[in-house]
């Protein structure tokens, strides 16, 4: 049953945090006859706070870039669901997944934090934390995480989000992981999941467009995948990789040609650059 009241919410939630923008860029201004003059022509004001906004988003689009696979995963300081935090170093050693998407109190926004949720204690068991990420501001982030919490999603009741949701209403995380969305007017990020290993080097990344959501579970294997090989840096994993199944061999070593000769050998291969091994 869709409650129209919270539908109501929702819009007016994102009115007031674009107005409330609005209100900050011209409180400090030291000009008392032009924010009187300004308050006279409130249409005149609204024209000029978007287009000195987009501006400053058209800035950060064409500043971005995409952090590389190997590369120290940019830092930051940012307010939270959890409280102030301090990125990565307040993550410690673990594993960390940052989950950017373009707004709150959205329908396909909604399920993808739905299904982390649903997810966090497995990720936990993982030894990875996540970090959701948008341009709304705190408020709205605290408003939408506690309407999601009464949510019953897929009949497995209400669920607490124990992960933060980060503001970034100056898109300047976005901006600096490659995330700001160049088709959108209305100033906000793309789909992106980055993976963060425990020392703090980006080992891959996924963009989505706003329109379709990221499968969680395909977020869960390829951490796994990266998990297995960050343990076993001999080995690679072959496409549909699924923990348990068998795993390549890049190139043989003096040990795997010994293992070869065994009759119940753990290694085979298809042809000389195909070369498996039993993960059981």
């Amino acid at each position: 049953m869709v409650c129209h009241k919270s539908l109501d919410t929702a819009f007016a939630y994102q009115t007031r945090f674009r107005f409330k923008t609005i209100e900050h860029i011209f409180l400090i201004s030291n000009n008392e006859s032009f924010r009187f003059k300004m308050k006279k022509k409130p249409l005149y004001l609204l024209m000029l706070v978007i287009l000195a906004a987009n501006a400053g988003f058209a800035q950060k689009i064409e500043s971005q870039r995409i952090p590389l696979i190997g590369s120290n995963a940019p830092s930051f300081k940012a307010p939270s669901t959890n409280g102030a935090i301090v990125f990565p170093e307040d993550f410690g050693k673990s594993w960390k997944i940052l989950f950017a998407h373009p707004r709150d109190f959205t329908p396909v926004c909604s399920s993808e934090v739905l299904e982390l949720a649903r997810l966090q204690d497995e990720f936990i068991s993982l030894n990875t934390q996540i970090i959701v990420i948008s341009v709304d501001r705190l408020v709205s982030h605290q408003s939408w995480k506690k309407d999601l919490e009464e949510v019953d999603y897929k009949g497995l009741g209400k669920m607490k989000i124990n992960f933060p949701l980060v503001v970034d209403s100056s898109y300047a995380i976005s901006s600096n992981y490659g995330m700001l969305d160049s088709k959108s007017n209305a100033g906000q990020s793309v789909r992106g999941v980055f993976f963060v290993d425990p020392e703090n080097k980006i080992r891959a990344f996924q963009f989505y467009p706003n329109e379709v959501g990221r499968n969680s579970e395909e977020i869960l294997r390829v951490l796994k995948a990266l998990q297995m090989h960050h343990a076993n840096n001999d080995i690679v994993l072959p496409s549909n990789w699924q923990p348990g199944s068998d795993v390549m061999i890049p190139f043989l070593s003096k040990e795997d040609k010994e293992e070869l000769k065994k009759p119940d050998s753990k290694i085979y291969y298809l042809n000389w650059y195909m070369i498996f091994k039993k993960n059981k």
